[in-house]
């Protein structure tokens, strides 16, 4: 509509252009995609550890879900960041900011085989500050953690949008499935702003609209 009153003023066909205030509506933001349990669950299955190399990604795969860590921040881990026997570990975010994230049972127990049983496999005498390493002894790269995950989700029979922040809106989401705190979230996630966390308050109401309209017998 600016265009044509725009074309028309300077064509001379009309003086003034009545558009001239008009703006465009604010696109929706686009909401985050994420999984299901069940599909994480499928994923997070895929490696096989009984493998120095299984028992490294699962290992991963467990512990990104567990904390919702960006995956620049997951490539970074440093081994004594880890109090597995106290469940939380510390994380190195956005703008060099340092943060406590509590760890589940589970990603503390894989972390800990892993550590135990293949790291120093990895590494062969080698030493690096970095907790996930390659067969080379080096720190794994956000690339190489990106094809680690696409591999797992096509066996898994995932979609293939599936990426490292798909993980962490699915641990964000799920929490607040199950009732966590909207500001308790913000904190493991390392957001600055509440607003940036309150995204997922819009996940969930699409959700629960969804669920409504499919099994309401009068929807």
């Amino acid at each position: 509509m600016r265009g044509f009153y725009r074309f028309l003023v300077l064509d001379g066909h009309i003086a003034r252009n009545p558009a001239e205030d008009l703006r465009p509506p604010r696109a929706w933001p686009a909401l985050p995609k994420f999984l299901s349990f069940e599909q994480v669950e499928a994923l997070i299955a895929q490696p096989d550890v009984s493998t120095p190399r299984g028992l490294r990604d699962r290992a991963m795969l467990e512990l990104l879900y567990a904390t919702g860590m960006r995956v620049s921040e997951l490539i970074n881990v440093r081994a004594a960041d880890l109090h597995l026997r106290e469940h939380y570990m510390t994380c190195i975010g956005k703008g060099n900011k340092e943060r406590l994230i509590p760890i589940g049972d589970q990603a503390s127990d894989w972390v800990e085989r892993y550590v135990r049983d293949a790291r120093s496999l990895f590494l062969k005498g080698r030493s690096s500050s970095r907790l996930f390493v390659t067969a080379r002894g080096r720190g794994l790269s956000r690339v190489g953690f990106w094809k680690i995950l696409k591999g797992y989700g096509r066996r898994a029979d995932l979609p293939p949008t599936i990426s490292p922040h798909v993980l962490r809106h699915s641990f964000a989401t799920h929490l607040l499935e199950h009732g966590a705190d909207l500001r308790a979230i913000q904190t493991m996630l390392g957001h600055a702003d509440l607003s940036t966390t309150q995204i997922y308050t819009h996940v969930l109401a699409t959700r629960l609209r969804t669920v409504y309209d499919r099994f309401h017998p009068r929807a």
